[in-house]
C-alpha cells in the first residue's frame, strides 16, 4: 500500500513538473516575441505561482528537538545555592577576608588610576643603571607580592632601557625566577624595553597611562604635560633618609615624591 501510495505521488509530481516547464517555456517565448509590460506581467505571476508550488509540494523537516539538561546541571543550580569550587573562581568569590581588604587597601593607594607604568631600574630591581643590568639583575624581595597586588588591579606595564638584547633575557629571566609572572598576575609581553630614555617617555605617552613611576626627573618633567600622576623616585647619596613609598613599602636610601599635575 505505501509503494502504491509513493508511485502515485511521483508521478504526480512528475506531471505538475513537466505542465510547469511547459508553461515556463510558453511565457519565455512569449516574451521574446512580445516584449511589452504585459508579458512581463505575466512572467511575474508565473514566477509567483512556482514559488507557491514549490512551498506547496516541498517535503517538511521534522522541528529540531530541545535537549535535556543532565541531572548534575540542574542539581547545580537547585541544591539550595550551592556553588562549586570551579562556579566560585569564575564568579570571583573565592576571596578571603584579608585578600579583600588588601584590595581595598590597593583600590586606595591608586587613586583611581586604571593604567600603570613603571620603571624597573631603582624600583623593582636593586641597580641603578643598565651598565649594572648588563652583568647581574635583582629583584627586590619586598616589591613582588605588591606587584602581583597591583597586577590585578590595573593595568599594569613594566619598563626599561637596556643596552643588548641579552640584557633583556637577564632582565625576563630575573623576573620570572621572582615568580612575578603568572595567571592572574602580570604577563611578560607587558614588560617593555628600549634604547633610550626618550623611547620609555615615549611608550608611556603611547600607553595613556593614569600614573608613572620612573626614577629619571627628566622623564618625569616630560611627563608631567601628558599624564595626571607621576611617582618620582630620587636615590640621595648622602643623608639618606627613609620615606615610605606608598606602593613598594619602605624603600631605604631613598626619597619618594608624589606630583599631582593639573589638566592643562
Amino acid at each position: 500500500m505505501s509503494d502504491r501510495t509513493s508511485e502515485h505521488a511521483g508521478t504526480l509530481v512528475s506531471r505538475v513538473a513537466r505542465h510547469l516547464n511547459r508553461k515556463l517555456s510558453d511565457v519565455v517565448t512569449l516574451l521574446l516575441n512580445h516584449k511589452s509590460a504585459g508579458s512581463i506581467g505575466a512572467v511575474a505571476g508565473f514566477a509567483i505561482a512556482v514559488v507557491f508550488a514549490w512551498k506547496v509540494f516541498r517535503p517538511s523537516q521534522p522541528r529540531p528537538r530541545p535537549k535535556r539538561r543532565t541531572n548534575s546541571a540542574s542539581n547545580g543550580r537547585s541544591g539550595g545555592g550551592h556553588v562549586t569550587g570551579s562556579d566560585e573562581s569564575d564568579l570571583g568569590v573565592v576571596r578571603s577576608p584579608r585578600q579583600l581588604a588588601q584590595g581595598d587597601n590597593m583600590r586606595r593607594k591608586l587613586g583611581g588610576c586604571r593604567k600603570v607604568t613603571c620603571q624597573l631600574l631603582g624600583v623593582i630591581l636593586e641597580e641603578k643603571s643598565p651598565e649594572e643590568l648588563q652583568k647581574h639583575v635583582t629583584v627586590r624581595e619586598s616589591a613582588v607580592k605588591v606587584l602581583s597586588e597591583l597586577a590585578k588591579h590595573c593595568d599594569l606595564y613594566l619598563m626599561e632601557t637596556v643596552l643588548d638584547d641579552e640584557t633583556e633575557e637577564r632582565v625576563l629571566s630575573a623576573l620570572e625566577a621572582a615568580g612575578i609572572f603568572g595567571p592572574g598576575s602580570l604577563m611578560k609581553e607587558k614588560v617593555l624595553f628600549c634604547s633610550t630614555e626618550i623611547g620609555r617617555t615615549s611608550f608611556v605617552r603611547q600607553l595613556e597611562s593614569d600614573l608613572h613611576i620612573d626614577t629619571n626627573l627628566d622623564v618625569i618633567s616630560q611627563l608631567s604635560r601628558f599624564i595626571g600622576r607621576q611617582l618620582y623616585i630620587s636615590a640621595m647619596e648622602e643623608g639618606q633618609i627613609e620615606i615610605p613609598n606608598k606602593l613598594f613599602g619602605t624603600t631605604e636610601n631613598h626619597t619618594v615624591k608624589e606630583k599631582q599635575v593639573k589638566e592643562v
